[in-house]
């Protein structure tokens, strides 16, 4: 990790499914900051690039860098105040797919607490005594076959992840934590899994919500780059 060279992808500079006053809402590529860092190097990110127009433009909730998918951010402060209420009562729905390393069961759950690796972050781990509540279902899924331009083995299984709690990397650490690590996971995965992709198969793919102050039900989908 310590020989990281931050280099965003530039095109397309902002990929925009819905905007209005309130909020707009991107599908981010794997690579790219959801929030800038903190070093001068790191500023670019999708924040940094939506205050390019809103100025008054706030993140809500993130993206992994290596996670790409889709992403609301608030364009106002009545906005912002919105969807922080709409978050901690789980009055936001995110589904992910994810390509992990063997065979996975047909479906089941993930329930490990979590906590960050002080000495190693931004890496977490399960801690059973200080770590957070967190909880994963997972369902295997057909729909899709992989894209051979970006994963390189046929030892796999896709997954629809629907993640209960919304904890750092939980997606990334519950799957390796059971034997079943995401193709590319350069944090969590052995090499040969890290190695299996050319990027994290990981992408936010449906986003659902009740807009906040229309009362209009707002459902968006988007497939990643890695799924035929």
């Amino acid at each position: 990790m310590n020989d990281f060279i931050y280099n965003p992808p530039k095109t397309p500079y902002l990929d925009i499914l819905f905007e209005d006053d309130d909020l707009i809402v991107l599908n981010k590529p794997s690579g790219l900051l959801s929030v800038p860092g903190r070093l001068k190097e790191h500023y670019d990110s999708l924040l940094s690039r939506v205050k390019e127009k809103h100025l008054d433009a706030s993140a809500v909730h993130r993206l992994d860098m290596d996670t790409s998918g889709l992403v609301v951010i608030a364009l106002t402060k009545r906005a912002c105040s919105a969807f922080g209420r709409m978050f901690c009562l789980k009055e936001v729905s995110k589904t992910y797919l994810a390509v992990v390393t063997g065979n996975t069961k047909p479906d089941g759950e993930i329930n490990l607490p979590i906590r960050c690796d002080i000495e190693h972050r931004p890496l977490q781990i399960v801690d059973f005594e200080q770590g957070k509540e967190s909880l994963t279902l997972y369902q295997k899924i057909t729909d899709y076959t992989v894209n051979p331009d970006f994963v390189s083995t046929s030892d796999y299984s896709i997954l629809k992840l629907t993640p209960i709690t919304g904890r750092s990397h939980q997606l990334r650490l519950h799957l390796a934590s059971i034997d079943h690590a995401i193709l590319g996971d350069r944090f969590y995965a052995d090499d040969k899994t890290k190695t299996a992709a050319s990027r994290l198969c990981l992408h936010a793919a449906v986003l659902e919500f009740t807009h906040p102050f229309t009362g209009e039900q707002l459902s968006f989908t988007s497939k990643p780059e890695f799924l035929l």
